[in-house]
C-alpha cells in the first residue's frame, strides 16, 4: 500500500508503523543499515522504539538469554469510546476510558528484526490503560552474564550520555507518566522502578511519550535517509 505514494510522485516513503515486508529501522539501533536503494521503509512502532534501544544496551553489555516485555500503553485512536465491535479482538472493542484492556503486540518480536541476535528470544503483550498519553515498557530479562542492578543501571546511564544520547534517556527521580509528556526520547529508563531478583534475572522499566517521542524519530529517520544519499 505504501508504494502507492510513489506512484503519486513520492521518491521515498516512511511508514509510521511496523511493516511485514518493508525494511524496518529504529534510530540509534540499526539505522546505519539503511541503503539509498531502499525506497519504502518502516519506522517500526512507538513501543519497539522504546524497547529496542534498551534491549540493545543490555544485550551488548550482558547478553539477553530470554526476555518478556509488557507495555502499559496509553489509549490510541483505534480504541472504542464505548463498548462496541472490534475487528481485531473482543476485548479491543471494550470502552477505552474506563477499562484496563489486555492486548497483543508485535513490538517485542519486531526487536528481533532490528537486532537479529535477539530474534526468537523476546516476546510480549500489552495492557491498554485509560490515560491520554505516555506509555511504559517493562522488560523482564534473564541475562547471559549476570551483574548487580547498580552495574546494569550504570551501563544504561553511560549509553544515555554517549552513543544513545537523545534516543535513550535516564531518570532517577520519583516521576510519573505525565512528567514525560512531550519528551522526545525514544525511551527513558527509570532507575528507581526496576528490580532484580538475582544478578541474571532483572526487571527494567522505561517510559516513552508514544506520540511526541515517536514523531521525533520519524523526522530523524527522514533526515538520516536524506544525508545517506
Amino acid at each position: 500500500k505504501a508504494s502507492m505514494h510513489m506512484a503519486g510522485g513520492a521518491k521515498k516513503v516512511v511508514i509510521s508503523a511496523p511493516s511485514a515486508d518493508a525494511p524496518m529501522f529504529v534510530m540509534g539501533v540499526n539505522n546505519e543499515k539503511y541503503e539509498n536503494s531502499m525506497d519504502v521503509v518502516s519506522n517500526a512502532s512507538c513501543t519497539t522504539n522504546c524497547l529496542a534501544p534498551l534491549a540493545k544496551v543490555i544485550n551488548d553489555e550482558f547478553g539477553i538469554k530470554e526476555a518478556l516485555m509488557t507495555t502499559v500503553h496509553a489509549v490510541t485512536a483505534t480504541q472504542q469510546t464505548v463498548d462496541g465491535p472490534s475487528q481485531k479482538d473482543w476485548r479491543g472493542g471494550r470502552a477505552a476510558c474506563y477499562n484496563i484492556i489486555p492486548s497483543s503486540t508485535g513490538a517485542a518480536k519486531a526487536v528481533g528484526k532490528v537486532i537479529p541476535e535477539l530474534n526468537g528470544k523476546l516476546t510480549g503483550m500489552s495492557f491498554r490503560v485509560p490515560t491520554a498519553n505516555v506509555s511504559v515498557v517493562d522488560l523482564t530479562a534473564r541475562l547471559e552474564n549476570g551483574a548487580d542492578y547498580a552495574t546494569i543501571c550504570a551501563k544504561i546511564k553511560d549509553a544515555s550520555e554517549n552513543e544513545m544520547k537523545g534516543i535513550l534517556g535516564y531518570q532517577n527521580k520519583d516521576i510519573v507518566s505525565s512528567d514525560f509528556i512531550s519528551d522526545t526520547h525514544s525511551s527513558i529508563f527509570d532507575e528507581k522502578a526496576g528490580i532484580a531478583l538475582t544478578d541474571d534475572f532483572v526487571k527494567l522499566v522505561s517510559w516513552y511519550d508514544n506520540e511526541a517521542g515517536y514523531s521525533q524519530r520519524v523526522i530523524d529517520l527522514i533526515k538520516h535517509m536524506d544525508v545517506s544519499k
